[in-house]
């Protein structure tokens, strides 16, 4: 620290400190400062950085509930359309006590470049209400899911933006928020939301379609750095749908699954956990660790020793401050914004390798995709053909990141953001919003 007059003299070393800290507690400044690096690696000019960084829509609404005690709650929600170059947003609506306005733009951005690396013609959307879903009853989740609809009503459609599950809502919600569309456009449009049941136009496999995304990037991984799956000792942080799914899956593939988390808490077995077990025994939320006398906490989870470590709840979780107390070969990051930026370099010095979200967690997207083509065709496929279909995309997503890793010589998490990033920023260079030139044989001679 330097003095001066008495008073303190900001250095740099504090400055990059303090922008450091930022980072890792802020999402949104995580995402902007890797959109900039990738965006300076493939050259663009400084215009394209400028559109991208920031969604081009951010809606933030009041959702009036009538709770079940007769009073009225009002809840905050939010709407975030990253960029609708290449097609209309699409996105997951998360309900959750700590939804922020930063979380859900960076979600936003994070699923606009997934769609770039799967090559979907979509751009990244998100939604969110503030709530603990946890605490209310069925009747106020369902007056909850139908006011948050009326509230964005105007913004989002078939051809507009397309949410879908995400964190605590499922497909009971996603019908909800569907008749509630139907009953305000007075038509029939299965296309606009996502993550339906089955009966109301839903997909074949998109309920296991995350977690099927996780396993196929887990086997790609497993052959690139010589790791045998069957026998692996697999660490999954979070149980709900996409970390019970996975461990199910992994169980089948013969791997040990030896530590499973939820809100609650985490449960070891360096021997192995019973996993259809706790499949038979979780409650709608994913919980199961109130079954067991003897738990851990999450934080003491994730350092365990393992051979792989997926992180499947929320953002955040692997930092700096954890990144060397992390015991394992390989993190597949279920969730969104796991691991921070400081945590990824360090864990790269440290031989760790991480394969990002936007790459392996994009089943998701991915078969919702199909949902919505089907929705818009009227004909449905079986649920083998949907399955490969998604397998055939993560295999041309995961050589498109992998390749890009090894031609810059740049971490995965770095090289999925480039390989994201094209997309957009060519189409909405086609479309003259910013200035640049694109690749031959992009435009018509």
């Amino acid at each position: 620290m330097t003095v001066h007059s008495g008073k303190h003299v900001t250095t740099t070393q504090e400055t990059q400190a303090a922008r450091q800290g930022a980072a890792e507690d802020n999402p949104l400044i995580a995402f902007q400062e890797l959109l900039k690096e990738a965006a300076d690696l493939l050259r663009y000019p400084g215009p394209v950085y400028e559109l991208l960084k920031d969604p081009i829509r951010f809606l933030e609404v009041k959702i009036p509930v009538r709770m079940d005690n007769g009073t009225t709650q009002i809840f905050t929600g939010y709407r975030s359309q990253h960029n609708d170059a290449v097609g209309p947003t699409k996105g997951g609506i998360r309900f959750h006590p700590e939804v922020t306005p930063d979380e859900v733009k960076a979600l936003s951005g994070w699923m606009s470049l997934k769609c770039g690396i799967t090559d979907l013609p979509y751009g990244g959307g998100k939604g969110g209400v503030v709530c603990d879903p946890r605490s209310m009853s069925f009747g106020e989740l369902e007056r909850l899911s139908r006011g948050y609809v009326r509230a964005i009503s105007q913004l989002v459609g078939p051809s507009k933006d397309i949410p879908a599950p995400d964190v605590f809502t499922n497909a009971q919600i996603m019908a909800w928020m569907a008749d509630e569309y139907d009953h305000i456009r007075e038509n029939d449009s299965p296309s606009f939301i996502t993550g339906k049941p089955i009966i109301l136009g839903g997909s074949l496999g998109r309920e296991t379609a995350t977690s099927k995304g996780v396993l196929y990037t887990l086997k790609l991984t497993s052959e690139q750095i010589g790791l045998q799956l069957r026998g692996a000792r697999v660490i999954i942080q979070g149980f709900g749908n996409v970390g019970s799914h996975l461990a199910q899956m992994l169980h089948e593939e013969g791997a040990k699954v030896i530590g499973i988390s939820d809100v609650f808490g985490a449960v070891y077995d360096e021997r192995g956990l019973d996993i259809p077990d706790l499949m038979e025994r979780r409650d709608s939320f994913g919980a199961v660790t109130h079954l067991f006398r003897e738990t851990i906490t999450n934080k003491e989870l994730l350092e365990k020793e393992c051979d792989v470590l997926v992180p499947a709840a929320l953002g955040g979780q692997i930092t700096e401050a954890n990144a060397d107390r992390i015991r394992c070969r390989v993190i597949v990051e279920a969730a969104n914004g796991p691991t921070t930026r400081e945590a990824t370099k360090r864990l790269a010095e440290r031989g760790i390798l991480v394969v990002p979200d936007i790459l392996a967690n994009s089943g998701g997207v991915i078969v919702s995709y199909f949902e919505w083509v089907q929705n818009n065709q009227g004909l449905y496929w079986p649920e083998e053909e949907v399955d490969g279909k998604l397998k055939e995309k993560i295999e041309k997503s995961f050589r498109k990141v992998y390749q890009t890793s090894q031609q810059y010589g740049i971490d995965m998490r770095t090289a999925a953001y480039v390989a994201g990033v094209r997309k957009l920023a060519e189409a909405s260079i086609a479309r003259g919003w910013v200035p640049g030139v694109l690749p031959a044989g992009l435009m018509q001679k």
